[in-house]
């Protein structure tokens, strides 16, 4: 009975992806539908090109060193303000959700960056620091308190009975917090973080689109912008499409066998 249970199990949750996928597919077949009528409608390509139009530029663009180099740029960038925003935001989230102390220190800064708009945000940086390092540090700002915020949650959910029963009996505080806290804090630290990254490629490339550093998806787009190459301008934009939703599904793969494997 129990091998038929977790059968019909696996079977239900095979058949449960399997529909999300046609229906991820289908949702897709329509917007490019969609995008097509509009292009026939408005029959001009400096303002909507068409998806087959945009396909072939992508196609001819991609192979070029020039896209190549500029996508590692994003890439290298991107990662750099994600790992940074992770660390920092994890270890400042998680000392204040333990001492109320930290959290109110923090609570100002917080408030200020969650308030500041990115594109205020950015031009300030390009006073302070070189193009190239303009979107990661403006990355690693907006991405900042959305880490903090899910670690502080994190940090206060272990069960209070076991932390107590914990106190009792005198346990080592290190095993508390990897074998207690951590494993209950888990779950929130996975979910800032892919929020935190989805929210750094956005502003990286909002960043490079102002800083205009020499190799990068944003300078790609706003030069094409300049040469009011539209189809061009579609393309780098689903280079950057293309960057986020990989990452982020790598990101949720090694989330999801973290999470089958007890880590």
């Amino acid at each position: 009975m129990p091998f038929t249970r977790n059968t019909e199990t696996i079977a239900g949750e095979g058949q449960g992806a399997t529909k999300k996928r046609l229906v991820g597919i289908v949702s897709v077949v329509f917007l490019v539908a969609l995008w097509q009528i509009g292009a026939a409608v408005v029959g001009k390509e400096i303002i909507l090109p068409s998806p087959a139009r945009v396909l072939a530029e992508f196609i001819s663009l991609a192979p070029t060193g020039e896209f190549l180099t500029a996508v590692l740029s994003t890439f290298l960038r991107g990662l750099e303000a994600f790992a940074a925003s992770c660390i920092v935001g994890a270890l400042a989230g998680f000392a204040s959700g333990r001492s109320e102390t930290v959290r109110a220190a923090l609570a100002p800064l917080l408030t200020t960056i969650r308030a500041t708009p990115v594109l205020a945000l950015i031009l300030l940086a390009l006073f302070w620091f070189p193009s190239g390092f303009v979107p990661i540090f403006s990355a690693f700002l907006m991405a900042f308190p959305v880490m903090a915020a899910s670690a502080m949650q994190g940090a206060r959910a272990a069960p209070p009975e076991l932390l107590e029963m914990a106190r009792l009996f005198k346990v080592p505080r290190a095993k508390v917090f990897f074998e207690l806290r951590l494993p209950a804090a888990s779950p929130y630290f996975a979910a800032g973080a892919r929020a935190s990254l989805g929210l750094s490629w956005k502003v990286v490339v909002a960043g490079e689109v102002l800083a205009q550093p020499r190799l990068a998806i944003g300078s790609g787009l706003q030069s094409s912008r300049v040469l009011l190459d539209t189809p061009r301008v579609f393309a780098w934009a689903l280079a950057a499409i293309l960057l986020c939703g990989l990452t982020e599904w790598i990101f949720g793969r090694i989330v999801t066998r973290g999470a089958a494997d007890g880590i």
